[in-house]
């Protein structure tokens, strides 16, 4: 059997590395092993962010929704609350961008959720 040398395997691998490592600060952009540290290290830190990102985006919606009908006098709960009464079902996502962009629909719907609400 012949005898199989590794080096342009070993080459090639290192070059995607380094490509993939392109950019960041140092060593970390030159040398193979810290590259190749950074680089597992921002995989990790996308894969969680990737979920955090969906947290975050909640907590900015809730706090954008709370804001706006704050303005109409209701806070937050009472408010999610007078629309689950009224049966009006529209996710956060929604209202938070007619808090944003549609001031005068989002007071209607702050009046209809006060109008339901029993607590």
């Amino acid at each position: 059997m012949a005898r199989v040398k590794r080096g342009v395997a070993a080459h090639r691998r290192h070059k995607r590395l380094l490509a993939q490592a392109k950019g960041r600060r140092g060593t970390r952009s030159t040398l193979i092993r810290p590259a190749r540290e950074a680089l597992f290290h921002a995989l990790v830190y996308a894969y969680r962010d990737r979920r955090n990102r969906k947290r975050d985006m909640r907590r900015l919606w809730i706090q954008r929704i709370n804001a706006a009908s704050r303005i109409h006098g209701v806070p937050y709960g009472r408010f999610m609350a007078g629309l689950k009464n009224a049966g009006i079902t529209i996710d956060r996502k929604q209202l938070a961008d007619l808090a944003v962009r549609e001031p005068d629909a989002f007071g209607q719907l702050v009046a209809t959720s006060q109008a339901s609400f029993t607590g």
